[in-house]
């Protein structure tokens, strides 16, 4: 038999030895973005895990409930990544926890979206969820060391990564103590791009929640922070969910060293995998992770009553071009004030 139950706070360890476990798992699935989405934005979580007779966890699977003001809510699994979903055991198991995503999804009168790293047709065929797979992971798989990685780029990206270290930018790697330079970086940068930053509470949740996983790396002009990114760890893998550079510093290529500082780290620190996270297949940011080698991985998305065709308009229709204008032109002050309230309820 398989029993499905909600865990609390005290489930925590046993929750994540089993993630850590779990060959599919992702950083995401650790208890730790549970607690820096509670803390930051208050989102209600329903983490479930199936347990055998034994009261063994089998399987998990994290889902957070995001209601904007007089809208109906939207039960996702995972929100601000790229992918959750459940772990589990076997499809007996992982069938049980979808039963109760779904069930969960009625009690709340919420729709369901369920983001995964691989395709599951059983979501499609027995619960009429809806497939999307137009966006990508990008995945570089890793030597052993960071000599090795550096030998096998074309001359091409190498004289990029070394052009500004030549004008004097330098990579300095940390954690908590350098989210006040990343943001400075990081908001401008959404900004520029016509897009709602995430609050600065929200990084600094992140980055504290995952502790020794989590790293902050920032390229410095001088005194001043010219890029920024962090990094994730988990087994294997290291992921970078945020990074940007400043468009002022775009001559001196400080995001070139950023991105080779990250994956430098990487190889010497024994991890086989960098995971350059989500991104359409052609555009400028696939491009940009492709010429470090690499390879794209279907992201695959099902919502059940989550009207994709709404979403998919705002993310990359004439609507999406037309907010990303307007929001652009917006003064940063007042991007910088309301783009965290909206960011919130942007599950992408």
């Amino acid at each position: 038999m398989v029993r499905v139950r909600l865990t609390e706070s005290d489930d925590s360890r046993q929750w994540d030895a089993y993630v850590l476990a779990n060959r599919d798992a992702g950083p995401y699935h650790l208890y730790a973005w549970r607690r820096a989405v509670e803390e930051a934005y208050g989102h209600k979580a329903f983490y479930l895990a199936a347990e055998d007779g034994e009261q063994r966890i089998t399987g998990v699977l994290p889902l957070f409930l995001v209601k904007p003001p007089i809208l109906r809510g939207v039960l996702v699994s995972l929100p601000f990544c790229d992918y959750g979903g459940a772990l589990s055991s076997g499809a007996e198991v992982r069938d049980a926890l979808h039963r109760a995503a779904r069930d969960q999804a009625d009690r709340v009168h919420a729709k369901l979206e369920l983001r995964l790293r691989d395709q599951d047709p059983s979501l499609g065929n027995e619960y009429h969820m809806e497939e999307q797979s137009h966006k990508t992971r990008m995945v570089l798989e890793l030597p052993a060391t960071s000599e090795e990685l550096w030998n096998g780029f074309k001359s091409k990206l190498r004289s990029q990564i070394k052009k500004p270290k030549k004008e004097g930018l330098e990579f300095v790697l940390g954690s908590g103590e350098l989210v006040d330079d990343f943001y400075r970086v990081f908001t401008v940068n959404m900004h520029d791009l016509g897009s709602p930053v995430h609050s600065k509470t929200w990084i600094e949740a992140v980055v504290r929640a995952f502790g020794e996983r989590a790293h902050v790396g920032i390229v410095y002009a001088g005194s001043k922070p010219a890029a920024g990114g962090i990094i994730i760890e988990i087994n294997d893998v290291v992921a970078i969910p945020w990074a940007s550079a400043l468009q002022e510093y775009s001559r001196s290529s400080p995001n070139m060293l950023l991105y080779w500082s990250f994956l430098a780290y990487a190889c010497d620190q024994g991890y086989r995998k960098f995971d350059f996270g989500r991104s359409t297949p052609g555009e400028r940011t696939y491009r940009f992770k492709e010429q470090w080698g690499a390879r794209p991985f279907p992201l695959y998305w099902y919502g059940m009553g989550t009207g994709e065709a709404l979403q998919e308009s705002i993310s990359s229709g004439r609507l999406r071009e037309r907010i990303t204008r307007i929001w652009a032109r917006m003064p940063l002050s007042l991007a910088d004030s309301v783009g965290p309230v909206l960011r919130r309820y942007i599950t992408l």
